[in-house]
């Protein structure tokens, strides 16, 4: 069931993003076109302080005209290993730094028309500290008992796709250990 590429064009070349159009043939011989945005790797981590609370955060999402609860994310940096990425994005959005980060799963973001991969890990053993986020975020830190999580999920409070993954991982994980 694979396509092949014919054509690629780049179309535009951003910061952080990169877009091009695809000229494809799909098995059966007919071709087409696949809009595909070139996008740096991330990472989310659903991080659990010693009070048991998961540490969100509220931001503005300009894409989508709302503030959002969700968890820490941000890009891979070139030559940056997805843990440190993990731990350097957490304590720049929330300022909390973990004593032990594990990687807990992945997914595409959106492989319908975007290369990025999420890399999600869980974060405990958390030492605050001042947040540093970059110059364009305005982010404020959101502690939430980990009981409530299913019910922010459900309700569509948390909303966004990294979120609800990271979530949903740390609640069957949960359920597991209940057994």
């Amino acid at each position: 069931m694979e396509e092949h590429t014919l054509e690629s064009r780049q179309i535009y070349e951003g910061r952080r993003v990169s877009l091009r159009v695809d000229r494809v043939v799909l098995p059966g011989g007919r071709e087409t076109t696949r809009e595909i945005a070139s996008y740096p790797d991330c990472v989310a981590i659903v991080s659990v302080d010693a009070d048991g609370n998961v540490i969100l955060v509220r931001q503005y999402r300009h894409a989508v005209g709302r503030e959002m609860l969700e968890l820490p994310a941000g890009g891979i940096e070139p030559g940056e290993a997805p843990e440190e990425s993990a731990r350097r994005e957490l304590e720049e959005e929330t300022g909390y730094r973990p004593k032990d980060i594990r990687r807990i799963g992945g997914a595409y973001t959106a492989p319908g028309y975007s290369t990025e991969f999420m890399h999600l890990f869980l974060a405990t053993g958390l030492e605050p500290g001042p947040s540093r986020a970059e110059d364009d975020e305005i982010i404020q830190v959101v502690p939430v008992p980990q009981s409530r999580v299913g019910d922010l999920v459900d309700s569509g409070e948390i909303c966004d796709g990294k979120s609800v993954i990271g979530l949903l991982i740390l609640i069957s994980s949960m359920e597991k250990n209940k057994e």
